[in-house]
């Protein structure tokens, strides 16, 4: 009789045991062997909300951003007006910097001044100010207008080292607006100098 009893409670066990996992298959519902493998469109709308996500976090060009944006904008300011001084008459270390059409426009003018045998020297003091007088987004471009004050000793000398223009001892100071440009949605974090309006 014992035996009996205990095959019944191996019976109950196993009822049991079938009920619970017929519960939790309806409430969790079966492996399909797709686990982990989300299909082209799950695909599609995830990278969707991410870029969503990012142009969320890029779109608040807040008081922080602008302040980050500034300390590179001086950085940029430097080292393209001291590109201009080099012997060779290139854009160099300052071409990642600059637009298509900018660039274009800056060879074009060290080219003339190569042509007429003249070069320029000039030593960068330093930025006054630097300031945002605007930023204006279009579409997913971001422009910002800088107005920058500095101070630099520049002239240009002919081939025998003649100046022909300029003072080599006396400190100028320069107002210059430019416009930079980003697009928000790029991971590139780098931005470049469009125009200028001086």
């Amino acid at each position: 009789m014992n035996y009996s009893f205990e095959y019944i409670d191996i019976i109950l066990l196993a009822m049991i045991a079938g009920f619970i996992f017929l519960r939790l298959r309806g409430i969790l519902g079966k492996r399909t062997g797709f686990e982990g493998k989300p299909t082209s469109q799950l695909k599609e709308v995830i990278k969707k909300i991410n870029v969503e996500q990012n142009k969320i976090i890029n779109d608040k060009f807040d008081d922080n951003a602008q302040k980050d944006f500034l300390k590179g904008a001086k950085i940029a300011y430097e080292t393209i007006i001291t590109d201009f001084s080099d012997n060779d008459n290139k854009i160099t270390t300052s071409k990642t910097l600059l637009s298509t059409e900018i660039f274009k426009k800056f060879t074009d003018a060290l080219n003339q001044r190569k042509e007429s045998g003249h070069y320029a020297e000039i030593t960068f003091i330093g930025i006054n100010s630097a300031e945002i007088k605007e930023h204006k987004k279009i579409g997913n471009i971001l422009n910002v207008t800088v107005s920058f004050i500095a101070e630099v000793i520049t002239c240009i000398k002919d081939k025998d080292k003649k100046i022909v223009s300029g003072d080599p001892e006396k400190i100028k100071k320069i107002y210059d607006t430019w416009v930079f440009s980003r697009d928000m949605t790029s991971p590139n974090p780098n931005w470049q100098l469009v125009n200028t309006l001086t």
